[in-house]
């Protein structure tokens, strides 16, 4: 197994979607005049709205591997110019690696945090209450799977790095070892960050769909 680089997404696996409820409020289209199409649209955009999960689980995945090489590249940086740092006899400079990761941590999440919010209001207004309830659909139905895709997928990945790590398969030192670190690198970011960023998502999108639920209901004629 290699490393991945800076620009390279870690393997998306192909799981079985299974569909799932969102509640909304069926109010909004008791009394819509074109429900029986809007109920189409709907039927037609769950399946197709199932792979938002993933690109939006990668749009956390990435920037931790680029915050990560951001790190290493400052304590490198640190071991050069810092006198005596390597040997002990100097302090390296915390707030440095602190700010690399906060800074990461502001300015990646701007563009997926934007498209959670916004994604619900353009497609509400766009396509009507009926297409929303399908994304909606959709998105949980993809991020339930993924997220417990990524938790159980992460712990085992991170789990067989400490098994190895008590003898099993040459223990310390071995090729499965040096596998599984790559394995344990992969899957804490997977379990720890973007599978319980799918949760963040899926809530977050329910929350703005029932904030401008009042006025989709005025826009539509509902």
């Amino acid at each position: 197994m290699t490393a991945f680089s800076p620009g390279q997404s870690p393997p998306l696996v192909k799981i079985p979607i299974r569909l799932s409820s969102f509640a909304i409020d069926r109010s909004l289209v008791d009394e819509s005049p074109s429900r029986d199409c809007g109920w189409q649209s709907l039927a037609r955009l769950v399946p197709i709205l199932q792979v938002y999960g993933a690109p939006s689980a990668e749009s956390s995945l990435l920037p931790i591997w680029r915050a990560a090489f951001a790190m290493v590249e400052e304590v490198r940086r640190q071991f050069r110019t810092i006198p005596g740092l390597l040997a002990g006899k100097a302090e390296p400079d915390y707030a440095r690696c602190v700010d690399i990761s906060t800074q990461s941590a502001l300015r990646e999440m701007l563009l997926p945090g934007t498209l959670a919010i916004l994604s619900p209001v353009a497609i509400g207004f766009l396509g009507g209450v009926p297409m929303l309830m399908g994304f909606l659909t959709g998105v949980t139905a993809s991020g339930v799977a993924l997220a417990i895709f990524m938790a159980n997928t992460g712990g085992a990945w991170d789990n067989a790095k400490k098994t190895i790590e008590t003898g099993v398969s040459g223990g310390k030192g071995s090729d499965a070892h040096k596998a599984s670190v790559v394995g344990d690198t992969v899957g804490d970011p997977f379990k720890d960050t973007a599978g319980p960023s799918l949760n963040i998502l899926i809530k977050l999108m329910g929350v703005m769909s029932v904030v401008i639920a009042p006025i989709l209901r005025r826009f539509w004629g509902y």
